[in-house]
């Protein structure tokens, strides 16, 4: 089944193409904590700006931008030269901890007077007014 998976799910991993795309014109930089792997182009030939070589992601997993660390993010948009294995990325004591986007999941936030947690919700008191058309 994991074969089938790769070759036909796009949004799961990587394709095939990808795989053989990554073999034959990327070199390995690093992986994250998460799992997902960071792949940096060996020339500039298939670049967008001539003198920088493409940065990629191979998701671990689902396939969701937001599973990319802020150290990685930077490396990846060209904001460091270094990436996170030759030069790491301190955090600043107000920074938190990375965490993915959990929208539409069953860990995603549901404040209190959601439909899902049941919505039940305080009364609306005085400072309300229902709008009306003059």
């Amino acid at each position: 089944m994991s074969v089938l998976k790769t070759i036909f799910t796009w949004w799961n991993g990587a394709t095939p193409g990808i795989h053989f795309t990554t073999w034959r014109r990327g070199r390995f930089v690093g992986t994250d904590e998460l799992g997902n792997k960071y792949y940096e182009a060996r020339d500039d030939r298939d670049s967008y700006d001539r003198g920088r070589k493409r940065r990629w992601v191979i998701y671990k997993g689902y396939a969701d931008a937001s599973k990319v660390t802020a150290e990685w993010h930077g490396w990846l948009r060209y904001t460091f030269d270094e990436p996170p294995t030759k030069e790491p990325f301190l955090l600043k004591s107000w920074e938190k901890p990375h965490l993915p986007n959990l929208t539409g999941t069953i860990y995603a936030y549901k404040p209190q007077g959601a439909l899902s947690r049941g919505g039940e919700r305080q009364r609306a008191t005085g400072d309300y007014e229902a709008w009306t058309p003059e």
